[in-house]
């Protein structure tokens, strides 16, 4: 008789520097954020899509710089001055692109003034790529370094793979990683959600993960499950 699977507690994601895994899509964003201080300008606009790891490196790099990190979106509700001189006199912006264009410059001119550190994240490059109404933040953010950050490739993603079954304990079959990344959807976030699905799977049904399972679970797989909308 079947047993029925226990729900699992949800498990932090792990944001060390040995937890980073390193390819072609993520090299050259992780060696410019371990260049800090020592940028021009002191600033960075860090870009790339949904579940391609920004949140990591942001994680890195206030690890790194002791930095203040705020979402675009509260901005407005922080004093940018404060925000600048605090601390490590850092300050790592995430989601950009939904940051008052007003807070935003007011926040950039203030790092300038103060010399600190400003590292700007979002889903695409301000350099041609946000309707910015505002000249004069159009015209700094353009100018500024900027660095991507693309979707995993599959030595990735199966490295990703493997870290999360390994966190999980579970020994699974080159050939079972390498049948769900040609399969799955192509982000960080998935790699995890498609792991957690398998690992309930093979508990429910008290054996390995299989072929079979993959099968199953990839074909369950939806956009909303790897919290992609």
């Amino acid at each position: 008789m079947k047993q029925d699977a226990l729900p699992l507690p949800e498990q932090a994601p792990a944001r060390g520097r040995a937890d980073f895994l390193v390819s072609g899509c993520n090299e050259a964003a992780l060696r410019y954020l371990e260049r800090w201080p020592n940028w021009p300008g002191r600033t960075l606009v860090l870009y790339g899509p949904e579940g391609c790891g920004k949140s990591h490196l942001v994680a890195l790099w206030r690890e790194r710089s002791g930095a203040a990190v705020i979402a675009g979106d509260a901005l407005g509700d922080r004093d940018p001055l404060v925000l600048a001189q605090g601390g490590a006199c850092a300050v790592a912006l995430d989601d950009a692109e939904h940051a008052s264009e007003r807070a935003l410059l007011h926040l950039y001119n203030c790092c300038r003034e103060c010399g600190a550190s400003l590292l700007i994240v979002a889903r695409a490059t301000p350099a041609g790529s946000w309707p910015i109404a505002l000249p004069d933040l159009a015209s700094r953010l353009r100018a500024a370094p900027s660095v991507a950050i693309g979707l995993p490739d599959d030595a990735l993603l199966a490295a990703v793979l493997v870290k999360q079954f390994a966190d999980r304990q579970i020994l699974v079959a080159p050939n079972v990683v390498d049948f769900a990344v040609r399969r799955m959807e192509r982000s960080f976030a998935a790699a995890a959600a498609l792991a957690d699905r398998l690992d309930r799977l093979a508990l429910a049904a008290q054996g390995p993960i299989t072929l079979a399972l993959a099968r199953i679970a990839l074909a369950d797989q939806s956009p909303s499950d790897f919290g992609v909308t």
